[in-house]
């Protein structure tokens, strides 16, 4: 009997682990699916004059092509500037909302999560299409109205390349803040109230609860929205494509646009392949910097 149960004991560990092995292997075979064979055979193609029915081996000269064009450099000047003025905003504005929330009641919080999280679930060509009635160049648009309330003239936003570029941004800034404020919401409400007791009797206002207390307790919600918003910023394609489609003068030309146009638009699969990777090379190291300089003092 006491023979048995050792043996008992470990075909009873065999079985477990062999279904959490088994478990494993669906995600092991879907991100091999579907990132690691992608990366690897996007690397593939961009050392190839890539043809459907035929590919010449080019080596680095898609990657070449890609450093001495002047429009993807354009594009990534574009990317850059649209990220440094929409992740940083976006993210004090989200955290603004969701102090601002915070004492409410859990119901009108919900209530307030959902209106802010609507555009989020919304079709992206709708959104769009609201937008482009917004920056309506006649002055039936809302930000014609606007301007010319103050005195201004009515400008044609979406198609001059001195404005295209800020519509964008403005698109971004009152938009897409519901994920942010139900992460900055979920975190707030895990700071325990002896925090604030505390600070209270010490004679500590709003602000120094809010800069001692608040902040650095959401420094590791506010770097993971960093990263991510910096991640998405600089893949971001849908705006830039139903907004302006990269005009005036690609002035509104962002990387990601850049790769599809030359995927899709001039068929030269090396050249965005290559474009792709140098993308993706760039985001890994800019969240590398972010995490490495702004996650010192960060306990998880």
């Amino acid at each position: 009997m006491n023979q048995t149960l050792p043996r008992r004991k470990r075909l009873k560990v065999e079985s477990d682990s062999g279904w959490g092995y088994a478990f494993i292997a669906v995600a092991l075979i879907a991100f091999a699916l579907f990132t690691a064979y992608p990366v690897i055979n996007a690397f593939i193609i961009s050392l190839q004059d890539y043809k459907p029915l035929g590919s010449t081996y080019v080596g680095v000269e898609n990657f070449k092509e890609s450093l001495t064009d002047g429009l993807f450099w354009k594009a990534l000047k574009n990317t850059g500037i649209y990220t440094l003025l929409t992740v940083p905003f976006n993210i004090f504005l989200s955290f603004a909302i969701a102090v601002l929330i915070l004492p409410f009641k859990k119901r009108t919080q919900t209530i307030f999560k959902a209106i802010y999280y609507l555009p989020a679930v919304a079709s992206g060509v709708a959104l769009a299409v609201v937008w482009l009635w917004i920056f309506d160049p006649l002055k039936s648009g809302i930000a014609n109205q606007i301007v010319m309330f103050f005195g201004l003239e009515n400008q044609n936003w979406l198609g001059s390349s001195a404005t295209a570029m800020l519509s964008l941004v403005i698109m971004s800034w009152l938009s897409s803040h519901g994920t942010a404020i139900i992460i900055y919401l979920a975190a707030l409400l895990g700071i325990d109230n002896s925090y604030y007791e505390a600070a209270e009797i010490d004679g500590a206002n709003f602000l120094q609860k809010l800069w001692f207390i608040v902040i650095p307790f959401l420094k590791p919600t506010t770097l993971f929205l960093l990263v991510t918003g910096m991640i998405g910023s600089f893949q971001v394609f849908q705006n830039a494509y139903l907004m302006t489609g990269g005009g005036p003068d690609h002035a509104t030309t962002m990387v990601g646009l850049l790769i599809f146009n030359n995927a899709f638009t001039y068929f030269e699969f090396g050249e965005a392949a290559a474009q792709s990777l140098m993308l993706a090379a760039i985001i890994a190291i800019i969240s590398f910097i972010q995490f490495k300089y702004l996650g010192k003092d960060i306990e998880y």
